[in-house]
């Protein structure tokens, strides 16, 4: 079954199940920032945050996103759509400062410091909610923020990180980036599925074919949605049709799924992790693949694209051990 299925009719059960109301609905989430601290470097970082739009205007809705607060005081009407709280100061300020009123209000408090006479810091992970850490950075710059600031301010607003970017378009690279690795998991999470069914004795023998197919199916699935998140991210409206202007993205991870299925066939024990490897691999070069053409216009090249592949592969197949590691230890 799996083996009939050319790229057109793949293309066609996938499209059946992409939810496209649902690209709407996510680019329409609301959040806010809370901004706070020194005057001059909030007026820089929302300049910054709020800069890329079309004919440089400033939609109303992004503007309303970032919200300037006092931080001894914060007056926030609904802190509902509240997803992180940002206190910019200069070396020294974060000593004196007192963030007993925004912990009440359960995020991540972001202290950026600007210090050029520092070397760039940070935590490994986003503060937690109602928690405070500090990220020191030479300026308020989209390279000198690009780091972790910008990574774990997205990995703070699980959820609506599409219209983070659909309306902070200096966030995009690092929203697809995170759209990404997520998409990625789940590949993952469903070649591995398929994988461990194809080897269960019986089970296999029966479902071993429309396994192969499903989950080809549902990685192809993941890969389109994530196509039409990103583009979503990017300002661009859903439109199914346009995926095919992407197709040559996608083709590559056709042709590994392809290639996983054969090595889990011929090496039964590393078949499995080989199979979620490729499928976690391969969607990461779909997600980077159409971030670089919505950056610059183009298709990535072969070598690039492979250089992706290649770079995230590695990681791929120790993640995918240590699952059906894990898997084989609970089942025992």
């Amino acid at each position: 079954m799996a083996s009939a299925l050319g790229a057109r009719d793949l293309f066609k059960l996938v499209r059946n199940g992409i939810d496209v109301k649902t690209v709407h609905a996510n680019v329409r989430k609301p959040f806010r920032y809370l901004l706070c601290g020194d005057p001059s470097l909030i007026a820089q970082l929302r300049a910054l945050l709020l800069s890329g739009h079309d004919d440089d205007s400033v939609p109303l809705d992004a503007a309303a996103c970032l919200e300037t607060i006092a931080a001894s005081a914060p007056l926030v009407t609904d802190p509902r759509d509240v997803r992180a709280v940002v206190f910019l100061g200069r070396s020294g300020d974060l000593n004196g400062a007192i963030f007993d009123g925004l912990a009440t209000l359960r995020v991540p408090i972001f202290a950026l410091t600007v210090d050029e006479s520092s070397e760039p810091s940070g935590p490994s992970v986003h503060p937690a909610p109602g928690i405070h850490a500090e990220y020191v950075v030479h300026a308020i710059s989209k390279e000198a923020l690009r780091g972790r600031f910008f990574v774990h301010l997205v990995d703070a607003s699980k959820g609506v990180e599409i219209a983070v970017g659909r309306r902070l378009p200096v966030l995009r690279e690092t929203v697809a980036a995170k759209l990404t690795r997520d998409a990625a998991n789940n590949a993952l999470k469903v070649a591995l599925a398929s994988a461990l069914v194809d080897h269960i004795p019986v089970v296999g023998l029966v479902l071993g074919a429309f396994a192969s197919a499903g989950d080809m199916v549902a990685i192809t699935g993941i890969q389109m949605m994530l196509l039409l998140h990103i583009e979503a991210a990017y300002g661009r409206d859903p439109d199914v049709q346009r995926m095919w202007q992407l197709l040559p993205v996608i083709g590559g991870g056709f042709g590994w799924r392809t290639l996983a299925r054969e090595l889990a066939g011929f090496v039964p024990v590393a078949g499995v992790a080989i199979k979620g490897a490729i499928a976690y691999a391969g969607t990461i070069v779909v997600g980077e693949g159409v971030t670089f053409f919505l950056e610059h216009g183009k298709h990535m090249s072969k070598a690039d694209a492979l250089k992706s592949y290649e770079r995230t592969k590695g990681e791929a197949m120790r993640f995918a051990r240590d699952l059906v590691i894990k898997f084989r230890k609970r089942e025992s």
